[in-house]
């Protein structure tokens, strides 16, 4: 089959679900991953051909895609601070928005030295993206990341970065199981602590697209409209018992309530509580200091 005559059919497929404009970045981005071609071979090499193997598969996951399965399930790889991440329906897809989590993170403490030495705990780890970033940004950081999820837990423990590892001698994050609303249940003190907790109230929903409602982990997802700040109240418990004096913690949250989470930490005695806002300019973390 002809790439022109595959990007149309995955086009009309998608476009039942999503804007054309969007259908048609996720054709080319699910080719890319498949095919490996790049968003302009159809117009350079108008005669390229895709095997027919590769065609069929293709159109069956054009078909899962239009009924609302993410690209990214589909593919099972998510791109996330210039990396590619095994996902599966049992983690939520990194979102760009938590790369900006990342850079703060990395800005505070590479600011300073001593890097070898520095500890990070990453709380409802999901996919491992937050924990693994770290880790591999800053080589010599021990990072110890929590899940209550047993199959998110199989998802970031099986990240595979070996490669990069071996060359820049950074350490594989340690992944726990525990319970964050149970409270801390760790020993060891942390210089870093970062989270994406669940934070979607419950009456959001029927803001959300299907393919996110249907698909991803309402557990990572959702919280209830009666306690909507239930995983940041946590949050400070473990920072008030795991967090370094002068430690950091940034934690993303509903940009609904940017205010409301900041006063828990203020609350709670931390200094220099922050809310900051994203590349959308909405609120969407808070940081603060032990």
């Amino acid at each position: 089959m002809l790439l022109t005559q595959l990007i149309n059919k995955g086009v009309e497929a998608i476009s039942a679900l999503y804007p054309e404009g969007e259908a048609k970045e996720m054709v080319y981005a699910f080719l890319e991953h498949h095919v490996g071609t790049k968003r302009h071979t159809h117009i350079i090499e108008p005669a390229y051909e895709v095997p027919q193997e590769k065609a069929l598969q293709a159109v069956a996951a054009f078909e899962r895609m239009a009924a609302g399965e993410p690209m990214q399930y589909v593919v099972g790889v998510a791109d996330f601070y210039g990396r590619q991440f095994r996902v599966t329906p049992d983690v939520l897809i990194p979102r760009p928005e938590t790369e900006l989590l990342c850079r703060e993170a990395i800005i505070d403490r590479t600011s300073s030295d001593g890097l070898e030495s520095l500890r990070i705990l990453d709380l409802c780890t999901g996919s491992g993206c937050i924990a693994w970033t770290l880790a591999l940004e800053m080589p010599g950081a021990e990072v110890t990341a929590v899940d209550i999820s047993d199959g998110a837990l199989a998802v970031s423990s099986s990240q595979d970065f070996a490669q990069e590892i071996a060359r820049t001698g950074a350490c594989s994050p340690t992944f726990i199981k525990a319970d964050v609303l149970a409270g801390p249940s760790l020993t060891q003190q942390y210089d870093i602590l970062v989270s994406n907790p669940p934070y979607v109230m419950d009456k959001e929903k029927v803001l959300m697209r299907t393919n996110v409602l249907d698909h991803e982990p309402h557990l990572a997802l959702f919280v209830s409209d009666d306690d909507p700040l239930i995983f940041y109240r946590a949050i400070a418990q473990w920072a008030q018992a795991l967090l370094k004096p002068d430690g950091y913690c940034i934690v993303e949250i509903n940009e609904a309530l940017g205010q409301e989470t900041a006063q828990i930490y203020i609350n709670a005695g931390f200094r220099c509580v922050n809310v900051i806002r994203d590349l959308s300019d909405r609120d969407r973390f808070v940081s603060f200091r032990r």
